[in-house]
């Protein structure tokens, strides 16, 4: 066969093949369509999220300078509106207020020294880097003396929730703080003013409280109450200042310059210095903080699962100390030894616990069976006084009974047997008018022209003190009436005691 015979293919061969290259073709232009389709998705997407986040455009670095700068000084109307506000925030704290407390956060113009400081080291203004520390100190110390004053000369001054609430930072007062910083520094970026996120902000990050916590543990003398506030407050303060610088090198805010740049050099290594100075404890302070959260978070687990569970074991008191890694757990009654053994085991489960020292105090004189014997006693002088209680008050009943029996006498001896009963008129005063707090009530003779004589019948009231005198007259007027209606006379004159 020849080779121009090899590759003759009949109409119907020719066709399939056709086909087939069309449909590759096809395939191979689907293909193409759904990666361009693809890549169109991605980039809309792209786009999407950057006009959704990306703030740079909407930035007025001029007036947000210009802005920040302004709120640093604190002298004259700024310094009361300080004063005024710690002095809000201390009763709110004093009275337990959350809604009084937020309330002083609002006017508090604490957050201009904070982002003074985070601005200067940015664009390496040490000028405005030196004013704000200074203001930020007067800030301190006139808010300290201001809460000191009020707790140490205000007659109530208590621990409350909202006190005790900011002693102990944790991880979440870390993230309040830097996040809280991060919205306050974008809403002073951008063109115009976020007075509702600025306020949320001074609600967030909390700068007063502290501050007011502080005073309180120096007015007590209660020094771990002002080291814990006063750590919180610093921990506040330079997370506000790092997402300030951040924002701001984010932001690319234009250096300050200097005329002399060998001073230019000076300055921006001072600054350099100081941001790191700033960034070192804030790292510290966050990696700490976040491992004290972590031994919190594992020991409260570890008692409630290893121990509130456990019927046998009656925990009195618990205690962690972070520094000697000891915890120490006191139980009233006998723990045995396989108790403690299995205490042990079960702390290995726990990941911030395992280096701990667990320290058990029991004790062992009351055991289960003295504990049941005390228990016997006690029930037993329970029903010896139980029996002397039905004894005095059948006594007290029969007083009761005898006092009624001879107030009966007497009234039945100084009155006609027409007269109304004094007992009843008093029970029937004291319950139509509560308010009273004593009657009595008599005939009385009079004489107007000293010759002719009147009988005249004359209630004695005293009212409880709280009511004002335009009631006391509407309910003596009411007695009135309601007397002579009782005793069946014209005249009753009330005589007030």
């Amino acid at each position: 066969m020849s080779d121009e015979n090899k590759f003759n293919f009949s109409e119907e061969e020719n066709s399939q093949i056709t086909n087939e290259m069309n449909k590759e073709a096809a395939v191979e232009e689907k293909k193409e369509a759904v990666k361009k389709d693809a890549q169109g998705l991605f980039v809309s997407i792209k786009t999407f999220l950057s006009e959704l986040l990306d703030f740079r455009e909407d930035t007025d670095r001029d007036a947000t300078i210009t802005a920040i700068k302004a709120d640093i000084p604190f002298k004259g109307a700024t310094a009361w509106i300080l004063v005024c506000s710690i002095f809000v925030a201390s009763i709110g704290l004093n009275a337990n207020s959350t809604a009084v407390v937020i309330g002083a956060m609002l006017i508090s113009p604490l957050m201009g020294p904070i982002l003074g400081v985070g601005l200067s080291i940015a664009i390496n203004d040490i000028d405005t880097l030196r004013k704000s520390l200074i203001n930020l100190m007067t800030m301190i110390v006139l808010s300290l003396l201001t809460a000191f004053l009020f707790f140490w000369l205000f007659p109530l001054s208590e621990e409350t929730s909202e006190l005790l609430g900011r002693t102990r930072p944790d991880i979440r007062d870390v993230l309040i703080a830097f996040f809280g910083g991060l919205a306050l520094i974008i809403a002073r970026t951008k063109r115009g003013t976020i007075a509702s996120v600025i306020f949320g902000v001074a609600i967030a990050t909390a700068l007063m409280p502290p501050l007011c916590t502080a005073g309180y543990g120096l007015a007590e003398g209660n020094w771990a109450y002002f080291g814990g506030a006063m750590y919180l407050f610093t921990i506040n303060t330079i997370f506000i200042a790092l997402a300030t610088f951040l924002v701001l090198k984010i932001l690319r805010f234009p250096m300050l310059k200097y005329a002399n740049s060998a001073k230019r050099k000076r300055i921006s290594r001072i600054a350099t210095i100081v941001a790191i100075i700033v960034m070192i404890p804030a790292i510290w302070t966050f990696l700490t903080v976040l491992q004290e959260s972590k031994y919190e978070r594992d020991f409260k687990n570890y008692v409630e699962n290893e121990i509130d569970t456990n019927p046998n074991l009656w925990l009195q008191r618990k205690d962690i100390n972070k520094d000697t890694k000891k915890i120490s757990f006191y139980f009233n009654g006998d723990v045995s030894d396989e108790m403690i053994s299995d205490l042990q085991n079960e702390k290995k489960n726990y990941e911030n616990l395992q280096d701990f020292e667990l320290v058990i105090n029991a004790n062992k004189t009351r055991s289960a069976d003295r504990l049941t014997e005390s228990l016997d006693r006690a029930y037993a002088d329970l029903d010896r006084k139980d029996n002397v209680i039905d004894g005095l008050q059948k006594q007290i009943t029969e007083l009761e009974t005898n006092i009624s029996n001879l107030n009966k006498l007497i009234e039945s001896k100084n009155t006609n047997q027409n007269a109304v009963s004094f007992s009843s008129l008093s029970r029937d005063a004291k319950v139509r008018f509560n308010d009273l707090e004593y009657f009595g009530y008599a005939k009385m003779l009079e004489s107007k022209d000293f010759i002719n004589i009147d009988t005249v019948t004359v209630a004695n009231v005293r009212w409880k003190v709280k009511l004002s005198d335009s009631l006391v007259l509407i309910k003596e007027r009411d007695l009135q009436k309601w007397l002579k209606n009782e005793l069946k006379v014209d005249t009753v004159f009330i005589k007030r005691n």
